[in-house]
């Protein structure tokens, strides 16, 4: 049946026959949204009515046994010359359950995820939150608050002042791939993603088994100078943090992270 003939089954109130196939889990900041942008230009792909559909980390869907997931597919619109749907919200990468619920709604899900230096995400997160009038301590001292903060035992997840957890790639990466094999799972650099979009969507054609992106023109998405730099201690500080965190992400991924101990970007 095809895709144009789900949608409209849906519409009457009966169930599709397909399933969304590929999300962009992760990470906040990382360059999710200059990533949605490029494959909404791929014509095989559809994506969702906007980005950042937060399904999967809305707890509230998932009281019940049987989530309601009429409320997931009304944000997706296929057409017939659409051969996979997919959407982006880095969130899932990081909210606790959200990965279980994906694997649940489709264990042939296919992850991408685009990570960034960890320090240089952070304090474009708290740049973010300040900007949005969320955010009214200093760098410093809401990074030392946190770090408190995660030694509490119970600690809950934070989906706002979660500047230095959403960072710890490695144990996200760790629950995803015990519930997705490793050709389900794209992982990719922001550098890399930055610097050579189209070397980046190739990887991603393939991984989705699409055809070939045409050449895409670099997009700045949500890149700007900040008021503020970060101080010789506060870079001391995210080098000691991050250090062994990623020790272990070059041993999980292969990826030589020399420039993010370093904190170049």
């Amino acid at each position: 049946m095809s895709l144009i003939k789900n949608k409209i089954n849906y519409i009457l109130g009966k169930s599709f026959d397909f399933q969304i196939g590929f999300i962009i889990c992760g990470t906040q900041k990382g360059g999710t949204t200059a990533l949605d942008r490029y494959l909404r230009l791929h014509p095989e792909i559809c994506m969702a009515n906007k980005k950042e559909v937060h399904f999967f980390d809305g707890d509230k869907y998932f009281q019940k046994q049987n989530p309601d997931f009429s409320k997931y597919h009304f944000h997706f619109n296929p057409k017939d010359h659409h051969k996979i749907i997919g959407e982006a919200t880095p969130i899932y990468m990081y909210w606790e359950n959200a990965i279980k619920r994906i694997h649940n709604y489709n264990p042939n899900m296919k992850l991408i995820a685009v990570l960034r230096n960890p320090a240089a995400r952070a304090f474009s997160h708290w740049n973010m939150e300040r900007d949005k009038n969320r955010e009214r301590r200093t760098f410093w001292d809401a990074i030392k608050s946190e770090e408190n903060k995660l030694l509490e035992p119970g600690k809950k997840q934070d989906r706002t002042f979660s500047y230095l957890e959403r960072g710890l790639y490695s144990k996200q990466i760790k629950i995803i791939k015990s519930y997705f094999k490793n050709d389900q799972i794209l992982f990719l650099q922001n550098e890399s993603l930055r610097k050579n979009p189209n070397q980046v969507l190739s990887k991603v054609s393939e991984f989705l088994a699409l055809s070939s992106f045409k050449k895409v023109e670099h997009m700045e998405i949500h890149t700007r100078s900040y008021p503020f730099e970060l101080s010789k201690k506060e870079k001391d500080f995210l080098k000691l943090f991050y250090n062994d965190e990623i020790d272990e992400l070059e041993t999980l991924l292969k990826w030589d992270l020399n420039d993010w101990k370093a904190l170049n970007e």
